[in-house]
């Protein structure tokens, strides 16, 4: 065996133990990076960012929110930072006859009795939506979490190439084509990696991860929150003379999975 062989084989296994060190972080107690809340009726961003404490403009911006009066029932929410579904009290319009103001009381001689009072129609309460991926905790994502981090022709397929690279795709794109999160998440890195260049890695909820790399550029800093469709980074190339692309993984846990199953 030739010792640049050796040399080789044990680069290969560097860039795999680095990799996995970083990806190691999501088990060392990190809290998950959120959950999906399903609007309920009657239920308002505001309460639900109260319910959840978190900041309602962050809120609004993760979910890709500009008028938050449009809120509708059934709609996802992502809350960054929750440990688990909360329960919103929803905005009910009170019940019974509308209060009645008291008026100066006029001279007994020119008194005239008061109009009924119409009383106000109850609110309808209708029932909570809750979909079955909320409901059974470890089911796959709902189509439509994840959506393409950029588009273009995939060059390498999930579990072809070397080891590294084959537990995600490699998607074909010009140099300095930005990179935007598959889904809304946590940055819990973005740093450099070797083998994998500039190296961005963002943890979802139901325990997912996606990973970006071969970036020429990361966009975003460690610990914070991304909505679906930002700016993460701008694409690279791999070292090597390899045309420019994009590195992109899906992982269940520290599982890789085949990303082309979840993407739309």
């Amino acid at each position: 065996m030739s010792s640049e062989y050796c040399r080789s084989l044990l680069r290969t296994l560097l860039q795999l133990l680095l990799l996995s060190a970083a990806l190691t972080l999501v088990g060392t107690g990190c809290a998950p990076a959120g959950v999906y809340h399903v609007v309920e009726p009657g239920q308002t961003l505001y309460r639900i960012a109260r319910t959840y404490a978190v900041n309602e403009t962050q809120l609004a911006k993760v979910n890709g929110i500009t008028d938050p009066k449009r809120l509708e029932a059934g709609q996802r929410l992502y809350i960054p930072g929750a440990t688990q579904i909360r329960k919103v009290p929803p905005v009910v319009l009170p019940k019974g006859p509308l209060p009645i103001v008291a008026s100066p009381t006029p001279p007994p001689a020119k008194s005239t009795p008061k109009a009924p009072v119409p009383k106000a129609k109850p609110a309808v309460e209708e029932p909570a939506l809750l979909s079955k991926a909320e409901a059974i905790p470890g089911l796959p994502p709902a189509p439509g979490t994840f959506v393409w981090p950029l588009r273009g022709q995939v060059v390498s397929g999930f579990g072809t190439g070397d080891g590294k690279a084959g537990k995600g795709i490699e998607i074909a794109a010009p140099l300095g084509t930005p990179v935007t999160a598959a889904a809304a998440g946590k940055v819990i890195y973005s740093g450099t990696i070797r083998g994998f260049g500039n190296l961005v890695i963002l943890e979802h909820a139901d325990n997912f991860f996606t990973v970006y790399g071969f970036n020429s550029k990361n966009l975003v800093a460690m610990d914070s929150f991304v909505g679906q469709g930002d700016r993460i980074a701008l694409s690279g190339a791999p070292s090597g003379g390899k045309s420019p692309r994009l590195h992109f993984e899906i992982r269940k846990g520290k599982t890789a999975a085949n990303p082309i199953f979840y993407l739309p």
